[in-house]
């Protein structure tokens, strides 16, 4: 395929990396000067514009900030190929959606960031959400796209927008708040500096992610963020109610059990493979419970269940 990327941070990059890795024709943009030398020093065909890099290619991956994209968008007018995108949050990435649009979002990234942090085997492995709207989304060009990132190695989750940002908002977006708050007890501090150490370090490895990448991906989902930010509030206030209790130890092991049993069983297992139709409602079932996509073939749906005794298509 002829392919566009804007936007050449760590997951733009890494698409570059990767898609021409794969014999993708792979054009690159971004708004940064020396993000574009680089990408050229690299060997890439980089363009000096958006109109430029789009033009004549098949699909256009948009892996801008939240922030940049209306004005991106706005340069994609008349643009008749598939788009997609990479961003954390995808309700309103849907309201601004330009024609032949399917949302997307990548569970893969690390703290670092930026060109020089792009690796082409970021994505092997990783659950790829994209997004299945009904009555709206072209399923062609969804099977198009889950063909291509599953190429890659990636497993495509198909859900909603609103069920995406939901389910982010509870194990990314709220994650990256807590670790923030969690690094926070280093300031002014040298003694908890010195003791720190696995726990510590696991517990706030995405507080070191910019902090205008947090920003953009807890305020622009911020309606689900609140929610679920509070639903972890209450938790801790429920643990917190337990060391007041005369025997705090007895108190907090049943309540901890099964938050042990839950990080035991992560991540789901594989079931057994199975085909399914190309049906929308039967792609956003697997996604609901937990499944995904592996591969896209003669327009079957070769997929995975986790196990949970659900492996029936």
């Amino acid at each position: 395929m002829d392919i566009a990327v804007v936007g050449l941070g760590l997951i733009g990059g890494s698409l570059l990396h990767a898609l021409a890795a794969h014999g993708h024709r792979v054009t690159g943009y971004d708004a940064d000067p020396a993000t574009r030398d680089q990408a050229t020093a690299a060997g890439f065909r980089i363009a000096g514009s958006i109109p430029a890099t789009v033009a004549g290619t098949d699909l256009t991956i948009l892996a801008v900030p939240l922030p940049a994209l209306p004005a991106v968008v706005g340069e994609l007018a008349g643009y008749p190929g598939l788009v997609t995108d990479v961003t954390s949050v995808k309700g309103p990435v849907r309201d601004l959606a330009p024609p032949h649009f399917v949302g997307g979002h990548p569970m893969a990234g690390k703290e670092t960031s930026g060109f020089p942090a792009a690796d082409p085997a970021l994505f092997e492995g990783c659950a790829w959400v994209l997004c299945l709207e009904p009555g709206e989304t072209s399923l062609p060009g969804w099977l198009t796209l889950a063909a291509l990132f599953t190429r890659l190695g990636a497993r495509v989750v198909p859900l909603t927008a609103a069920e995406h940002d939901r389910a982010v908002a509870q194990v990314s977006h709220v994650p990256h708040l807590f670790a923030a708050a969690l690094a926070g007890q280093l300031r002014d501090n040298p003694p908890a500096a010195t003791l720190a150490a696995g726990s510590f370090r696991d517990g706030t490895r995405v507080a070191a992610t910019r902090a205008e990448l947090i920003a953009a991906m807890c305020g622009g989902n911020a309606a689900a963020v609140r929610q679920e930010l509070d639903h972890l509030l209450a938790e801790l206030h429920d643990f917190r109610a337990l060391l007041d209790t005369p025997d705090p130890v007895a108190a907090l092991i049943p309540a901890l059990r099964p938050a042990v049993e839950l990080r035991r069983a992560w991540p789901p297992a594989a079931g057994a493979p199975v085909e399914l139709p190309a049906d929308i409602s039967v792609l956003l079932d697997l996604g609901r419970s937990g499944g995904w996509v592996t591969a896209v073939a003669d327009e079957k749906i070769s997929a995975m269940r986790p196990e949970t005794g659900r492996n029936d298509p």
